[in-house]
């Protein structure tokens, strides 16, 4: 009999039982561990917990009297009462901790990682070319561009460009209230939802475990089935308006055209492969603009293949990273994503949507809620943690280099060229938020002044020495200079101690 197979709650889709290129046999049977000790130890956002259970529990009903489905304390705990000492294989998992268990475990086999386009070795392998020099996300996107001959012509991409960055940056639509396209794919919950929040209720009510946030009707994806769905209707409906307004921000409209494809391709539920082979014959059918279609593709085989590999590449020590110095604890009413807690428009809508759906795309990410927790110094370990609990794609290997690397720029431009973080102007120029807020952009101290405009220039001025050597910061250190009341924004906005 071949050895069992152990999925994990992130490796669901069909591509991690096939038995190509060192999968499991096809008559392998399949073990499932549902380990309560995951949520005892952190407090997730309820939403996320009730997707990942859900989802395990379908492709559990999938697999039917192939699989043995453990509930259990911890991974230990279930994979001990499901084989006991016989041999298990599993593929890579997704976080360092997960691959120190496994490979602490006598009687598990690490077979290559899946759901992702480029293998570890080929990585290694291009990074080791460039040993001296920064591995730079554009040098890496177009490699795994030619090497999987995404948007090519023989040598060369598509339109004579690699990137539509510049065609794809416009502010919202002025006077809109939402991009008008066609609304996502929606799934209908069913008696799995049911009972997986009939038992996160009970948790909860014994005082074993304890979330944050809102568990609506589940907005994404739990199987393989709604994942396909997902899929196809984004590219047949949505794809076309993605490129243009990807960086927009529209109050009313928090999905704009965005694909909503990260959590069932962190879930494992779709291959990246198969999305970007769909978005590519979008465009070759004439369904699809090529702005749009790079836009996206750079989003799966560019900036998701980076990040995956760069969590490898710079180990596990890279998470403490702290070159800024920044050790403010989170306040409360963020650890809360307590949206009514706070005055900022920008900030309120963004936490509350986080708090309501688990979700919002990269820019609020980015530009509002790491950009803030960056220009407040707030701890970098911190604020990656919360980034994982409370958004339903985000897993270890997700949020250390998205905001250890690039929000919170913990690791001194290792991964990035700057700090991505702005005054109120940029808010104002790419979302409606502005207009209805209390505070205003162009306004630094007093009662109405943007807590991002002042904190912009005070987070400036803290790391002033540092950043004034970055080419790409000079010009805008040098500005320290010319402002009159640089005194005033520094009582307001300085942080203490």
């Amino acid at each position: 009999m071949a050895d069992a197979h152990w999925l994990f709650g992130d490796q669901l889709g069909p591509h991690f039982l096939t038995a190509d290129a060192g999968g499991p046999r096809p008559d392998a049977p399949v073990v499932m561990i549902e380990a309560r000790s995951v949520f005892r130890r952190r407090r997730f956002h309820r939403a996320k917990a009730h997707l990942i259970l859900s989802a395990m529990r379908r492709r559990a009903a999938e697999l039917g009297d192939r699989v043995r489905y453990v509930r259990a304390e911890t991974y230990r705990d279930g994979l001990q009462e499901a084989l006991g000492t016989a041999r298990v294989t599993v593929h890579h998992p997704t976080s360092h901790a997960a691959l120190r268990l496994v490979r602490s475990l006598d009687n598990v086999t690490v077979l290559p990682a899946r759901g992702f386009l480029v293998p570890h070795d080929a990585f290694r392998s291009w990074a080791g070319d460039r040993a001296r020099r920064q591995l730079r996300q554009e040098e890496f996107y177009r490699w795994v561009r030619r090497e999987h001959e995404l948007l090519m012509e023989g040598a060369e991409p598509v339109g004579g460009r690699w990137n539509f960055d510049h065609d794809n940056r416009a502010s919202p639509p002025r006077g809109a209230s939402s991009l008008g396209v066609p609304s996502p794919y929606r799934p209908h919950e069913d008696s799995v939802d049911d009972e997986v929040r009939h038992d996160l209720d009970a948790w909860e009510r014994a005082g074993e475990v304890s979330f944050v946030g809102r568990d609506g009707p589940r907005l994404f994806p739990a199987s393989r089935r709604e994942a396909v769905a997902a899929l196809e209707r984004f590219v047949a409906h949505r794809l076309s308006a993605f490129g243009t307004y990807e960086d927009a921000v529209l109050s009313a409209d928090p999905v704009m055209s965005h694909s909503l494809l990260s959590a069932p391709l962190n879930l494992g539920l779709l291959d990246p492969a198969e999305c970007v082979a769909a978005a590519e014959a979008a465009w070759r059918a004439g369904a699809a603009p090529l702005n749009s279609v790079e836009g996206f593709v750079r989003q799966v085989a560019g900036w998701r293949e980076y990040v995956w590999q760069l969590y490898w590449h710079f180990g596990v020590d890279y998470r403490t990273n702290n070159a800024l110095g920044h050790t403010a604890p989170l306040p409360q009413w963020f650890l809360d994503a307590d949206a009514d807690a706070v005055e900022a428009n920008c900030l309120a809508t963004t936490l509350a949507q986080v708090r309501d759906t688990g979700w919002t795309h990269h820019i609020p990410r980015l530009m509002i809620l790491g950009s803030h927790a960056l220009q407040r110094g707030w701890d970098p370990a911190a604020v990656t943690d919360w980034f994982h609990r409370l958004f339903v794609d985000g897993y270890d290997w997700v949020m250390v280099p998205n905001v250890v690397g690039m929000s919170q720029y913990a690791d001194g431009g290792r991964m990035t060229t700057k700090p991505y973080t702005s005054g109120g102007a940029y808010l104002h120029r790419m979302s409606d938020l502005c207009g209805s807020c209390a505070f205003r952009p162009t306004e630094r101290v007093g009662a109405r002044a943007c807590p991002f405009t002042g904190g912009y220039w005070a987070f400036l001025h803290r790391h002033r020495d540092r950043l004034a050597h970055n080419p790409r910061m000079t010009r805008a250190v040098a500005g320290l200079d010319r402002l009159s009341d640089l005194e005033e924004v520094l009582e307001q906005w300085q942080i203490k101690g």
